[in-house]
């Protein structure tokens, strides 16, 4: 039972890593593009932003696969 609670947990941890970052990558964009932070949009500001929640949504989950697998060792 406690392995599947852990599983549960990292799967868990996992998704919403990966969610943290598309939503990381999505704001960039309506900033970039929308007039949120102000008039016409920001696009400098919303690409590094974008960039870094898609590094972020594809990297991250990766990082923490291995530490996991290290942990299991």
């Amino acid at each position: 039972m406690h392995d599947e609670a852990l599983w549960k947990r990292r799967f868990l941890t996992f998704t919403l890593l990966r969610l943290a970052g598309l939503a990381t990558f999505f704001a960039g964009i309506w900033i970039a593009f929308g007039d949120v932070v102000r008039p016409g949009g920001w696009p400098a500001v919303g690409a590094v932003l974008a960039i870094m929640g898609a590094i972020d949504a594809l990297f991250a989950p990766r990082l923490l696969k291995k530490m996991w697998e290290r942990e299991d060792r």
